[in-house]
């Protein structure tokens, strides 16, 4: 880390020649990019800007900046590129804040943010790139996959028996045939409270280089029903059916129907939360991460909740309560000891 911070103030200074006063974490996420703050002296023509940080051999820049280019050409409040070294893997990035929408979100300012956000995700699906990687059944599958080999065999060592097995396999199939029939736009991919950030333009919106050409509800479920943040089903039904509005009038959706909206990003949400649950146990058990295991039984109650109300899935349900959750359960009560 040392050599690698290094390596940022040289290229600072020797190549870009900004006199930067100080150079400070800014954050991480869930893969091996760090962030940091660089502050400049006062009258400089940045207070702060951001370098990224991400090792040439396990995140490439180049997805980010070409996705970061698009964005922020069709408007939306993404961090504008100042310069970038991708031998080194070094990118200098605006400055969109360290208040993220999860900082700020309450009963009392979620209309708005939220309203925010709803309105820039409508230009995302109405203008983003098209030119991106197919959100096809072998990711959708491959994601869900984590759930069971990360999260059921290494982190609550169940042992599921050939029915049981065949259950998820069937659940992992109907999931995935529902979000390749759906209408399939540009997808963020992350877009949740974590990386929408406070601004003067809100909102500002981060961690979009995964992003895809994929379901038209993925990026509101991942919104509506965060894993960092629950809000009452009556609240999220009702910004469901607003952004079915949304999507007709500006042309994203070609024909009104609710009902079929409304399951959508239902079973989108299932889809999401299995690969979720899947990350945040690899995070723990392979990269020694633990502080995502917190938001585990939170998204598995979303799990729980939306399958009770699909006869189609009620053995997944039947599975989750009473082999699952339980499992789940002993092991915080034994964590906790």
């Amino acid at each position: 880390m040392t050599n690698r911070i290094q390596q940022i103030k040289q290229w600072l200074t020797d190549e870009l020649k900004l006199p930067f006063v100080s150079l400070d974490s800014a954050s991480e996420d869930a893969s091996f990019r760090r962030y940091f703050r660089i502050t400049f002296e006062h009258g400089a023509p940045h207070k702060t800007l951001i370098v990224m940080d991400a090792p040439p051999d396990k995140e490439p820049l180049e997805p980010f900046a070409t996705i970061a280019k698009q964005l922020f050409d069709i408007g939306l409040n993404v961090p504008e590129i100042f310069a970038q070294n991708n031998t080194q893997g070094f990118l200098l990035l605006g400055d969109l804040g360290s208040t993220a929408y999860l900082d700020q979100l309450s009963s009392e300012t979620v209309d708005r943010l939220y309203g925010d956000a709803l309105g820039a995700l409508a230009v995302l699906q109405t203008c983003g790139p098209t030119d991106l990687p197919h959100y096809d059944s072998a990711l959708l599958l491959n994601e869900m996959a984590l759930f069971r080999d990360w999260f059921i065999d290494k982190h609550l060592q169940i042992v599921l028996n050939d029915d049981e097995n065949q259950i998820l396999n069937s659940l992992f199939n109907t999931l995935a045939k529902s979000a390749l029939e759906q209408t399939q736009v540009p997808v963020h991919r992350d877009y949740h409270s974590r990386n929408l950030m406070v601004s003067s333009h809100n909102p500002g919106i981060i961690d979009f280089q995964d992003a895809v050409m994929g379901p038209v509800t993925y990026d509101l479920v991942s919104l509506l029903r965060d894993c960092y943040i629950a809000w009452p089903e009556e609240q999220v039904a009702e910004w469901v059916e607003g952004y079915h509005d949304i999507a007709l009038d500006h042309g994203i959706l070609r024909q009104p129907n609710q009902r079929q909206f409304k399951k959508w990003f239902d079973l989108m949400g299932i889809q999401r939360h299995l690969k979720a649950i899947g990350i945040f146990s690899r995070l723990y058990h392979r990269d020694e991460k633990q502080g995502y295991l917190k938001d585990i039984p939170r998204t598995l109650n979303y799990i729980i909740d939306v399958s009770s109300h699909y006869e189609e899935l009620q053995p997944f349900h039947h599975l989750i309560t009473t082999k699952v959750e339980p499992a789940l359960k002993s092991h915080l009560q034994e964590k906790n000891r």
